[in-house]
């Protein structure tokens, strides 16, 4: 039977090629430094989903929208 070669990614922060096995430690990224990169644009919140806020008249279409929230 013959061995599958590996799928290969592109880093997300880089776009450098990355195997994809178990070997590859800081997979899809292609090193520590890129992974740490990622990760600080999460904790510094550069990566957010856009979200409409509704208007003051409008009423709650359910009832998790009726919980408080400390802005």
């Amino acid at each position: 039977m013959n061995a599958r070669p590996p799928r290969i990614v592109s880093c997300p922060r880089c776009g450098n090629a990355v195997a994809w096995t178990p070997a590859s430690r800081w997979r899809p990224f292609c090193s520590e430094r890129c992974k740490l990169i990622d990760l600080g644009a999460w904790a510094s919140e550069k990566y957010r989903v856009p979200a409409v806020e509704p208007r003051d008249d409008e009423a709650p279409s359910d009832a998790a929208d009726a919980i408080p929230r400390d802005d």
